[in-house]
């Protein structure tokens, strides 16, 4: 499925779903259409995320364990974010409630991904392109990342190959280069707050995209904190 979308309609976004099929769904879609994307499952991960970036939009499901949506969109619509309400209950008197409070838009489930694309590009549009952030790409020995495009290219120019799991693992870490990041918390960035246990499973995914780095001749850039994570040690600039 292709949907043409200007250049300028995109940004960040938040998508907070308790269901991970569906959640996962809309990350890989938004983020083929250009968006940068972050997922949660609960108000509490939503918090956490909001404490360490800024968003253009949230995605919130209205039934969610824990803090319900309409508590959420309250918080969030307070601080200035658009919130894309979607939910199973879909009811005008739903639709209704949900946009009381605050919400710029409501969209009953199950929907159809290009609706839910044009109305996420809609509630951008009404905002004006001065609240649309443009999408940095990100430098780093060498290599160009492109995450509207989920490119990756090396000093000739020639693209990196990689999966949808190495895009994510890769956008973890040049969003927070020098940090310490536990496998825990790649799980997390990387697969929701509904990732499970699987340390092995990073450890993989990052010898893997240690491999394709070093083949395309770039000088070490993941340090492995032996029992307790690892680093991103490359100096990362945006462009």
């Amino acid at each position: 499925m292709n949907v043409a979308m200007p250049p300028s309609i995109t940004g960040t976004v938040l998508v907070v779903e308790d269901d991970v099929s569906v959640r996962d769904a809309v990350n890989e879609f938004l983020s083929q259409h250009g968006f940068i994307v972050h997922v949660a499952g609960n108000g509490q991960v939503v918090d956490r995320h909001l404490s360490e970036r800024t968003y253009n939009l949230v995605i919130l499901d209205l039934m969610l364990p824990g803090e319900d949506g309409l508590s959420i969109c309250r918080r969030l619509t307070a601080r200035g974010i658009p919130v894309l309400m979607v939910s199973a209950l879909g009811s005008t008197d739903d639709r209704i409630t949900g946009l009381n409070k605050g919400a710029s838009d409501y969209l009953a489930k199950p929907f159809e991904p290009r609706e839910l694309l044009a109305r996420v590009k809609a509630i951008l549009r009404r905002r004006g392109p001065d609240a649309i952030d443009p999408v940095p790409c990100y430098i780093f020995r060498g290599f160009r990342y492109d995450p509207a495009d989920a490119l990756l290219s090396d000093a000739n120019g020639n693209l990196v190959t990689l999966t949808a799991g190495e895009i994510r693992l890769l956008g973890a870490f040049l969003e927070r280069p020098g940090r310490l990041l536990s496998r825990d918390m790649l799980l997390d960035l990387t697969h929701g707050d509904h990732a499970g246990p699987f340390d092995r499973a990073i450890d993989l995914a990052v010898s893997r995209l240690r491999r394709k780095l070093k083949r395309a001749e770039a000088a070490a850039t993941i340090e492995t904190v032996r029992g307790l994570g690892y680093r991103f040690v490359a100096p990362v600039s945006r462009a």
